[in-house]
């Protein structure tokens, strides 16, 4: 006969994996809560998997990668917007300059 503490015990470990996943991927934009929610998820899914509670670890874990690439994307994104925004400032000022010289 199994030992019911055991398995609740991992599946606490994989129903927080999957609510810290949750929360990191709704909060991806806020690093402070995002990064560290979804290092404990994936610790926790990878835990959770290994003792039960398989489903619910296995989405905390993705959830909790999904999290961290998005915020790596956001954070791609917004340094090429502003630096396609600075070099087209550049390039404006370089042909205002010539247009003076002209």
């Amino acid at each position: 006969m199994e030992n019911p503490e055991k398995t609740e015990e991992s599946k606490g470990l994989s129903i927080a994996s999957m609510v810290l996943g949750i929360i990191a991927v709704v909060l991806f934009c806020i690093p402070y809560i995002s990064i560290p929610c979804s290092i404990l998820a994936i610790i926790f899914g990878i835990i959770g998997k290994n003792k039960g509670g398989k489903g619910m670890a296995i989405a905390g874990l993705v959830l909790g990668i999904v999290s961290i690439v998005l915020y790596f994307l956001l954070v791609v994104g917004a340094f090429s917007f502003f630096a396609a925004f600075n070099n087209t400032n550049l390039d404006l000022n370089i042909l205002e300059s010539n247009a003076i010289l002209y």
